[in-house]
């Protein structure tokens, strides 16, 4: 009989929990140098476990259980030892075992529960996040203390600009020009009412500066006429009664 099957009986024995005295001392020592006995031992140890689960679970491979019912069936022979080492001993580690089973099942599931969790933690802080730069974005195209700066194209001229702010009641206006092209001489350019009835209206001559800006102010006006858009166009220093064109400019009300 080799060394592995000397043991064989009480590997099995050790298996249900029920091997003490000298043979698990000489067993466990067997074990510290044997990688057979020890894959032999979990083995037998997982098939108990399947066991204990068998009415709801997987059967243990056929070998193991021969192996663990063999030991079961020798267990009241060994009683009568002072190693005593009774079947009934069996049946609260069989117990034992499926409580720890449960156990692990109800860890696991809590485990992935936590991870759950974590996700939709996860989930939340990064949408609260996306909310708090949104209203950063908010908060930075309203604030009435910004800086608007517009940004053109390096070494390119900017495009000429007019803006006119026209009050019908009081008959008042008032034009500004931006990035104007100088013009030549006796050239000039005028600015025009165009209302939502008749002809344009005759809206002041202005040359730009060296700088492209030029300003009108309060031009003598028809009181109370509806304007529908303002337009520039190119005239004689003096002006003219009627618009030449073409029209260089023209922008309706906001």
């Amino acid at each position: 009989m080799s060394m592995h099957e000397q043991f064989a009986e009480d590997l099995a024995l050790l298996a249900l929990g029920s091997l003490k005295g000298e043979e698990r001392v000489a067993l466990e020592r067997h074990l510290e140098d044997c990688p057979g006995c020890r894959r032999e031992l979990e083995q037998l140890r997982g098939d108990m476990a399947l066991m204990a689960l068998s009415a709801g679970g997987a059967t243990p491979p056929l070998r193991s259980r021969q192996r663990l019912m063999e030991a079961v069936a020798r267990e009241p022979r060994r009683a009568a030892t002072p190693a005593s080492r009774g079947w009934w001993s069996f049946v609260p580690w069989a117990a034992a075992a499926a409580m720890a089973l449960g156990l692990v099942v109800l860890w696991l599931q809590n485990s992935d529960l936590q991870q759950r969790l974590a996700s939709v933690e996860s989930d939340s802080s990064r949408q609260q996040a996306e909310l708090q730069r949104a209203r950063e974005v908010v908060s930075t195209l309203t604030a009435t203390d910004a800086m608007r700066v517009t940004l053109v194209a390096a070494k390119i001229p900017p495009l000429p600009e007019g803006k006119a702010i026209y009050v019908r009641d009081r008959s008042s206006l008032i034009f500004l020009a931006s990035n104007f092209q100088a013009l030549p001489p006796q050239k000039a350019y005028e600015l025009w009412l165009i209302p939502t009835n008749g002809a344009p209206i005759p809206a002041g001559v202005f040359k730009p500066d060296a700088r492209g800006s030029a300003t009108v102010v309060n031009p003598p006006l028809p009181t109370g006429v509806e304007a529908k858009a303002f337009a520039i166009t190119i005239e004689p220093e003096a002006g003219s009664t009627a618009p030449t064109m073409p029209i260089v400019m023209i922008g309706a009300g906001e």
